[in-house]
C-alpha cells in the first residue's frame, strides 16, 4: 500500500454551495483545480461535503500556495454560477425539460459561458444559471409544477386540434352537400331565347 499523504487541508462545502448534486460538487472541483497548477490539480478532490488537499510533506511549498489559492476561490462558492449538467441533476429534469423552460423563462439564464473542449475544433457556449434560482425551484418543486402544466398544455392542445380538425371536416361535408343539392333538386337551368325558338315552330 501506498503510504498516507503527510499534508492533509480540508474546506467543507456548505449545501447552498453544492444544493445537494454530486455533478455540481464535481463542478466546484473542476473550478477549483482550474485556478491550481496542473502539477497539483491532481492532489485536490471534492468529496462528501468538503473538498480535500493531500500532498506528501516535500511539496509543502506548492502545498502551502494552492492552500492559499483554494481559500480564495472557496470564498465565494456560493455564488458560482450553476451549469446545465448540475441544473439537470439538482432538479431532477431532462435536457428536453431545461431547453424547453428556459426558452419559455421559466429557467432564467444569467447569462452564457464559452468553452473550448478537450478534442473538439469548435468552442461550446451554453447558459449558466444563478444557483439562487435554482435553490428556489428546488425548494418550491416547481420543476413538478411545469410538468404538470406542461401534460395539461399538450392535452388541452389536442383537444383544440381535435376540435378544429371536426369543424373542417364538417365544413367540407357541409358545402359538399350543398353542390349536390344544386346540382340534383333545383330547376334545370333555362336558356336565353328558348320560348322565342319554340313559338316559331322550329321544333314541330
Amino acid at each position: 500500500m501506498c503510504p498516507s499523504p503527510q499534508l492533509i487541508a480540508e474546506w467543507p462545502l456548505s449545501p447552498s454551495a453544492t444544493l445537494g448534486s454530486a455533478v455540481r460538487s464535481k463542478g466546484i472541483e473542476r473550478e477549483v483545480r482550474a485556478r491550481l497548477p496542473w502539477a497539483v490539480r491532481k492532489h485536490v478532490k471534492a468529496e462528501t461535503g468538503r473538498i480535500a488537499l493531500r500532498m506528501s510533506r516535500s511539496e509543502a511549498e506548492a502545498f502551502k500556495a494552492a492552500s492559499a489559492n483554494i481559500s480564495k476561490t472557496l470564498e465565494g462558492v456560493e455564488a458560482l454560477p450553476v451549469l446545465p449538467r448540475e441544473v439537470e441533476d439538482i432538479l431532477t429534469i431532462s435536457s428536453r425539460e431545461r431547453h424547453k423552460w428556459l426558452k419559455d423563462g421559466r429557467l432564467q439564464s444569467t447569462g452564457t459561458r464559452t468553452v473550448k473542449m478537450r478534442g473538439r475544433s469548435k468552442s461550446v457556449t451554453f447558459h449558466v444559471f444563478d444557483p439562487r434560482h435554482i435553490e428556489d425551484v428546488l425548494d418550491r418543486d416547481l420543476a413538478t409544477v411545469w410538468r404538470e402544466q406542461d401534460v395539461q398544455a399538450v392535452a388541452e392542445n389536442r383537444r383544440r386540434g381535435a376540435g378544429k380538425a371536426a369543424l373542417t371536416r364538417a365544413g367540407t361535408g357541409r358545402a359538399r352537400t350543398a353542390r349536390k343539392a344544386r346540382n340534383t333538386d333545383g330547376p334545370a337551368p333555362g336558356l336565353k331565347g328558348w320560348d322565342a325558338f319554340e313559338d316559331e315552330g322550329l321544333l314541330r
